[in-house]
């Protein structure tokens, strides 16, 4: 590929749940744009060791750790590793998170801080270890996190204000880590990843859509890829990625 499309050649990247769906995009895109691309999982084993087959075909480095992200020792051996395989450390994607539905009367306790283990407090922990090496690189921290972080979904309270939190968070580490480290969020709405389960619902999503359909893996990896390699200048920003859905 040709140097100019290549804009992350010589570029190192951390992805948490990194091994499928839109991790799994995330990763390629950066390894297309020639990263070396380090991607945990926690459960996914065999996709993890596909996806860094996958990644490898672009001619980078690629590695797979398995890493709880809501355990501070499992992230601290798993950044570890990552540092030492790709010689630093300049882009780190919080992707890893949970997502289920609950009615607000039968939500448990368990649930709740289980969601917030997974999608605010990972976050916190593995950018929190990260801190050293990105500061070394002048680097960046991209978030990941959801339409459901602006708008309330009666049936996914403790998803909706676990993401909402990831959301201030970003705001709070953007001013936090500044100037060294910029920092920001990238919220997908409704993305149609090709699974039949979900295939009746998207469809009536899709009509309620004012650009006409649901988005897709490539619409969320070109937000990921555009504060990546966007000035440096630009932190704290939560850029929605639902095609009018949440207006």
């Amino acid at each position: 590929m040709p140097e100019h499309n290549r804009p992350l050649q010589g570029k190192a990247v951390l992805i948490t749940g990194g091994a499928r769906r839109l991790g799994r995009a995330i990763a390629l895109a950066m390894a297309e744009a020639g990263a070396d691309v380090a991607i945990t999982f926690r459960n996914s084993a065999s996709e993890a060791r596909h996806t860094v087959t996958d990644m490898s075909g672009f001619g980078v480095r690629a590695m797979a750790l398995s890493c709880d992200v809501t355990d501070p020792k499992k992230v601290k051996s798993a950044l570890k590793k990552a540092v030492k395989e790709l010689g630093g450390l300049d882009i780190l994607v919080n992707n890893a998170a949970n997502y289920e539905a609950a009615e607000f009367d039968k939500l448990t306790l368990a649930q709740w801080d289980a969601m917030f283990a997974s999608n605010t407090r990972g976050p916190f922990l593995v950018s929190q270890q990260a801190l050293d090496r990105l500061h070394e690189r002048t680097g960046r921290i991209i978030n990941m996190g959801s339409l459901g972080g602006v708008r309330p979904w009666p049936s996914h309270a403790h998803y909706c204000a676990s993401k909402a939190a990831l959301h201030m968070l970003t705001k709070v580490m953007a001013k936090a880590l500044a100037p060294e480290i910029a920092v920001n969020c990238v919220a997908p709405g409704m993305i149609d990843l090709g699974e039949k389960s979900a295939a009746v619902f998207l469809k009536r999503m899709a009509r309620q859509t004012p650009m006409g359909r649901n988005g897709d893996s490539r619409d969320v990896t070109d937000a990921v890829m555009f504060f990546a390699t966007s000035p440096h200048f630009i932190t704290g920003q939560v850029l929605v990625v639902d095609g009018g859905l949440g207006l």
